[in-house]
């Protein structure tokens, strides 16, 4: 059993490669995992949906997502998710200014920005740090730092 058997499709990204799951007919979780992981083809209608919303966000992220999401978290953590839906492409917002929007904490909406089961397409990417990137995916390593870097420049027109 292959530690990506869990996926219902593995696509090509630009830095990598990106692992989703499917449940109850809804995108439930998007995994970053390592460059020159093997592709899966979707296996369904809505993963070809996915896959398709997705690449075409890596041509243009204004095109934007239209599928279905399951989140699972706490009320609070979806709160911030909905919060950064509404995030426009190519602009970022502080942790200290989505938590005055959400008359909350900026250390509350890291950690809700930590627990995203689904980055990309709830764009964690756009909550920055008041000086700086801050982290990404809870990972604060080179490679998701530079995951975020490439989404925000995408965004920007930059590339």
């Amino acid at each position: 059993m292959s530690k990506h058997d869990r996926y219902h499709g593995i696509v090509t990204a630009p830095w990598g490669a990106l692992g989703y799951v499917i449940r109850d007919g809804a995108l439930a979780s998007i995994d970053y995992l390592p460059p020159r992981t093997a592709t899966r083809p979707a296996r369904d209608v809505l993963g070809r949906r996915i896959e398709t919303q997705l690449q075409r966000f890596f041509k243009d992220p204004s095109a934007g997502f239209d599928i279905p999401l399951q989140t699972q978290g706490t009320a609070y953590q979806r709160r911030v998710w909905s919060a950064m839906q509404r995030i426009a492409p190519g602009e970022c917002v502080t942790y200290g200014e989505l938590a005055r929007r959400l008359r909350s904490g900026p250390r509350a909406v890291g950690g809700a920005c930590r627990a995203n089961p689904i980055p990309l397409v709830i764009p964690c990417h756009r909550v920055v740090a008041a000086r700086g990137m801050g982290g990404y995916c809870g990972a604060p390593n080179e490679h998701m730092l530079s995951v975020k870097q490439w989404l925000l420049a995408h965004e920007a027109g930059q590339l």
